[in-house]
């Protein structure tokens, strides 16, 4: 396949995700920009100022990188696995695969659809923040590193899960019951530092910690792990990922029967 009827093929896919996410914008866009509202009202303005300094920073602020990242990594994540296990049970991704196309270029078509719904999630929230805090980060692009790395390894991630899900009901399984709890376990709204040392070493275990630390050190410099070694981790798992991802589907895992 040349080059040119390659990016022809990649645009394709990311313009049907794209126009996929902005035709359901009521479902794609609107409630996770409301359920972080919420949680910047109940746990920033109407709990955090009954709390303490955290790193000599308000609760609320504290806690708003996480809240992003955590909108980031959540709908990157479900935008890839319900689009592509949709093409998979209406057999739409049949026709993909009788193609000439690479299927490292259909998986990159996915994750960049998923990683446009995380990012745009991502900067709504974000402005969202700016009505209760000010908002400059201290370091723009080490943040928007981060940021991209992160929705990447999740829209990523999402693939897989979509390969292996039988029903829907398998999608809605690893949001739930794996992801959701690694999130908020993850630093969003605590230093681990407060934990004790038993279950601070146990959070170290936990992926998504380092990467809301990271995103909090490149915006508010303040960070339970080291932030550079966080994004070396990020960076590393996003290869690893990926290449599983492609092998996979070159197995037919999930999509031969």
């Amino acid at each position: 396949m040349k080059i040119k009827d390659m990016k022809i093929a990649l645009f394709t896919i990311v313009s049907k995700e794209f126009a996929r996410i902005i035709r359901i914008w009521p479902q794609t866009l609107i409630p996770p920009v409301t359920t972080m509202l919420l949680y910047f009202v109940i746990f920033g303005e109407i709990i955090g100022k009954n709390l303490e300094l955290i790193d000599g920073v308000s609760y609320i602020t504290y806690i708003i990188p996480g809240l992003v990242m955590n909108a980031v990594i959540i709908n990157s994540f479900g935008n890839t696995v319900s689009s592509f296990f949709s093409a998979k049970m209406h057999h739409n991704i049949e026709e993909m695969l009788v193609s000439p196309m690479p299927n490292w270029l259909i998986v990159m078509g996915y994750v960049i659809g998923g990683m446009i719904r995380g990012l745009i999630v991502g900067a709504l929230v974000t402005i969202v923040a700016c009505f209760f805090v000010k908002i400059n980060p201290a370091h723009w692009l080490f943040t928007l590193i981060v940021m991209i790395l992160s929705s990447m390894l999740f829209a990523t991630l999402g693939i897989i899960n979509a390969l292996f899900a039988k029903t829907y009901d398998d999608i809605s399984w690893i949001p739930t019951f794996v992801l959701t709890p690694l999130v908020y376990l993850g630093g969003v709204f605590y230093p681990i530092s407060i934990l004790p040392e038993f279950w601070q070493n146990i959070s170290l275990f936990n992926p998504i910690l380092y990467i809301v630390n990271a995103f909090r050190y490149g915006i508010l410099e303040i960070s339970s792990v080291n932030p550079y070694i966080a994004l070396s981790s990020i960076f590393i798992f996003n290869i690893i990922i990926f290449i599983s991802t492609c092998k996979m589907m070159n197995m037919g895992i999930g999509i031969k029967k």
